[in-house]
């Protein structure tokens, strides 16, 4: 293995010994020539690394020549007249003899040997087909280039569509979404009417009936603003309201709107908060929505009796905010799909768990939003935990 430079303290490259490649006689590294057998040391090495690479190929002992580099030099000579293939198939015979009694030769000094080829003529077919070489070599690469260009050409026009295509998606769920809003209003106002008994008092049977009603309408009113969020993102128009905020209220009141869903799902919350966090830079209705929806995903996710985890810890000018559950995981096949919108790990017909599959990635690009990001580590079966920082107020946040 060649020794790499080392430098010495006024810059120069000291010289190591290495050993020849043709006579294995240690000479210095910086050397142009052996001193032992007078070999040009860089064309050697040139030759010694093909033999590493090919030495099923090149019988050892065998001498250094440019012929080495030269693939199938028999043939090319037949091609140029120079050579009669009853005199190729001589020359072979002869080359593998000499080989078993240990003394290998190259083809070109075999037909020397036999008087079939001069050293001028095999110098010139040597120097001619090396050329020609380079000059393939140069065409390929030339060709090569040309069709790198032409493939990015074609992925920029495919990117420059699916970016249009990605607009029109955009477009249309912002439309649908705000043509949804509207019926939805006027449903939930008539809802309202009837649960504060505007149209006369209600038995049991259909205040529970409504109250199931209006579940189901606060849910769909969820999904609709989701989707209204996510296409103001898509269309890069996610607008922040960056504030000076502090977390502890944040986390009282969306801890507090959880707690109701995990008791009926019998999970538990517990939280790990630092009292009087100082302040934070963010848009606080945009964060308090991302961790309440980290904190609806660990309840959805989770079994009965899990438990479920918020923490903060404060570290180098930023506040860490953690969701950890015990729920069911997501397969390490399945990561990088998380954040992918309209997206469901459980796609099925008969999947358990309902949502558009926006929740996670329209969180994501809020969190990108403040520069931050949004880390992942779970387990299948064993839970997951998301986390993600936000910078504290005044400070800019460490690249």
């Amino acid at each position: 293995m060649v020794q790499p430079f080392v430098t010495s303290p006024q810059g120069h490259p000291e010289s190591k010994s290495v050993a020849c490649p043709q006579c294995n006689h240690s000479v210095l590294q910086n050397a142009r020539y052996c001193s032992n057998c007078g070999v040009d040391l860089a064309l050697a090495a040139v030759f010694a690394e093909r033999e590493v690479k090919f030495a099923e190929s090149i019988p050892p002992g065998m001498p250094v020549a440019p012929e080495i580099l030269l693939p199938r030099m028999g043939d090319y000579l037949i091609e140029q007249g120079v050579l009669t293939p009853e005199q190729l198939a001589h020359a072979l015979n002869y080359q593998e003899e000499k080989a078993q009694s240990g003394q290998p030769v190259l083809l070109g000094q075999a037909l020397r040997d036999l008087n079939y080829l001069d050293a001028e003529t095999l110098d010139k077919v040597v120097t001619t087909q090396i050329l020609n070489l380079q000059n393939a070599l140069k065409e390929a690469n030339r060709q090569l280039e040309a069709r790198v260009q032409e493939r990015t050409q074609d992925l920029q026009i495919a990117l420059k569509r699916l970016t249009e295509l990605n607009q029109l998606k955009a477009n249309f769920i912002a439309s649908i979404s705000h043509e949804l809003r509207t019926p939805l209003t006027l449903i939930k106002g008539y809802l309202d009417i009837f649960k504060d008994g505007g149209f006369g008092p209600l038995n049991r049977e259909q205040e529970e009936a409504l109250n199931n009603i209006l579940k189901g309408e606060s849910r769909l009113e969820k999904l609709i603003e989701d989707l209204i969020e996510f296409s103001l993102a898509a269309r890069g128009q996610l607008s922040l309201n960056i504030q000076n905020s502090y977390l502890n209220g944040i986390f009282d009141e969306v801890v507090g709107n959880a707690r109701h869903k995990a008791q009926v799902a019998q999970v538990s919350i517990e939280t790990i908060i630092p009292p009087h966090l100082p302040p934070v830079s963010c848009d606080k209705e945009k964060i308090s929505w991302v961790i309440a929806q980290l904190l609806d995903n660990a309840i959805k996710f989770s079994k009965k009796g899990g438990h479920i985890r918020l923490e903060t810890r404060l570290e180098n000018g930023e506040i860490n905010i953690a969701v950890t559950d015990t729920g069911i995981g997501i397969p390490e096949s399945r990561m990088k799909e998380l954040f992918e919108p309209f997206h469901q790990l459980d796609s099925s017909s008969t999947r358990r768990y309902g949502g558009t599959g926006l929740g996670l990635a329209l969180s994501n690009r809020i969190i990108y939003a403040h520069n931050s990001q949004i880390k992942v580590r779970s387990k299948e079966g064993k839970g997951s935990r998301f986390e993600f920082s936000l910078t504290l107020a005044n400070q800019q946040k460490r690249t």
